[in-house]
C-alpha cells in the first residue's frame, strides 16, 4: 500500500496554537446566555439514554394488583379469531371469560 507523504500524525499541541484566540462566530451555534440555563435539566450522566429515561414518568404504583399474570394455551382457531380485532385481543378474551362466568355463577 502506497503512503501519502502529505499525512502528519496528529499532534495536540500545534492544534491547540493554530487555533484563533477568540471563538469564530457560528450562526448555527450561537453562544449560550443564563436564560438558556434556567430551564436546563440535569442528570447523571450516562448519556442521551439516561437523560430520556430520567425525563420519563413512569405510571406510578398501582393501587392494587387488577390481573393475575397466567400462561393460557388456546386453540389456533380462537387466537386467530380474537387477533383478527386488532389491539386489545387479550382483553377481549378477559371479557368472554368473564361473561361466561357471570351466567355459570
Amino acid at each position: 500500500m502506497k503512503q501519502d507523504a502529505t499525512l502528519q500524525p496528529f499532534d495536540p499541541a500545534a492544534a491547540l496554537a493554530a487555533a484563533p484566540a477568540r471563538p469564530v462566530p457560528d450562526d448555527d451555534n450561537p453562544p449560550t446566555t443564563a436564560a438558556d440555563w434556567e430551564q436546563a435539566i440535569v442528570t447523571p450522566g450516562g448519556g442521551v439514554t439516561a437523560t430520556l429515561a430520567a425525563l420519563r414518568r413512569g405510571r406510578g404504583p398501582q393501587k392494587a394488583a387488577r390481573k393475575v399474570p397466567t400462561a393460557l394455551r388456546l386453540s389456533p382457531e380462537v387466537v386467530a379469531f380474537f387477533k383478527a380485532g386488532g389491539r386489545g385481543w387479550q382483553t377481549r378474551v378477559d371479557e368472554v371469560l368473564k361473561q361466561y362466568v357471570e351466567q355459570h355463577s
